[in-house]
């Protein structure tokens, strides 16, 4: 009983409780070695580092050099061309074919009822003219009238003003004895429109021409006379960069076409007979549907 006791104290005091010291010792070790291999790949040895660069520079040098020695230079076939020639095009005024007798009377006709229409408008619009809210414009085949935003909508709106209606009911006035074609032409300035009616400049700009042919309807102007249509910000007549510009590119333009170059208004072989031409309809056959 004695000596089992005796050799039961023998194994315990021979057990060794710091093991751990050992396999951390390891791990210190192994984290040592590995800081200093990090360390001696992240060092540079800056003189092995600049004579290699100075190597590199020498040898891209001496290439571009080569390829600029060994440019090819174009043969040179006859004078050399120094500048490019405009072709000079046979483009006729409508003045000189005025005067050859080219243009028949039909079309001169319109062309001075066009003239007189012009002058009404500046006889009816005058005080709007004074104050730069209305300008006339006239071509040998039609004539545009321009009206500032100003006078007919309110800011970012395309809902017809009360100041508005008495200044194209005025208008209606003029065009409605004629018969020719009238576009309804709607302009913006470059300020983006981001709201739920108007999506962009494109929307406002058509609305605005669309809110001015209804109101040309109930004034007596037949609906095949007319049309609408938006350009938005993309055909300014002035600079958008200042507000002068911008007040002027915001606009509504009538133009009253010339019946011999609008689509619709008159058939091919009337419009050919008015421009003197001969119509491709005269020597087409006609096909049956």
């Amino acid at each position: 009983m004695a000596r089992t006791k005796r050799r039961r104290n023998l194994v315990d005091e021979g057990d060794n409780h710091e093991r751990w010291l050992v396999s951390y010792a390891d791990f210190v070790t192994l984290l040592f070695a590995f800081f200093v291999v990090m360390y001696s790949i992240s060092s540079v040895n800056n003189e092995k580092y600049e004579s290699l660069s100075e190597a590199l520079e020498g040898a891209f040098s001496e290439v571009q050099v080569v390829q600029v020695q060994h440019t090819i230079n174009p043969i040179q076939i006859g004078e050399k061309q120094t500048s490019i020639k405009p072709i000079i095009l046979e483009n006729p005024t409508t003045e000189e074919i005025d005067k050859k007798g080219e243009l028949s009377e039909e079309i001169l006709k319109e062309r001075r009822q066009l003239k007189l229409i012009s002058e009404q408008f500046e006889d009816v619009l005058q005080p709007y003219l004074d104050n730069d809210l209305v300008e006339v414009k006239r071509n040998d085949f039609w004539i545009e009238l321009e009206m500032n935003s100003e006078l007919l909508f309110l800011s970012g709106e395309a809902e017809l003003s009360t100041k508005a209606i008495p200044v194209l009911k005025k208008v209606a006035e003029v065009v409605r004895i004629m018969p020719n074609v009238i576009n309804i032409e709607g302009h913006t300035d470059n300020i983006p429109i981001d709201t739920v009616e108007f999506p962009s400049n494109w929307d406002l700009s058509s609305a605005r021409a669309t809110s001015v042919v209804r109101e040309f309807v109930q004034n007596g102007i037949s609906p095949k006379r007319l049309s609408a249509v938006g350009y938005g910000e993309f055909h300014p007549i002035a600079d958008n960069n200042n507000i002068e510009g911008r007040f002027k590119n915001r606009r509504v333009v009538l133009v009253l076409m010339s019946q011999a170059f609008a689509r619709y208004g008159m058939s091919d072989k009337q419009r050919a007979d008015m421009l003197n031409i001969k119509s491709n309809t005269d020597s087409s056959p006609q096909i049956s549907q």
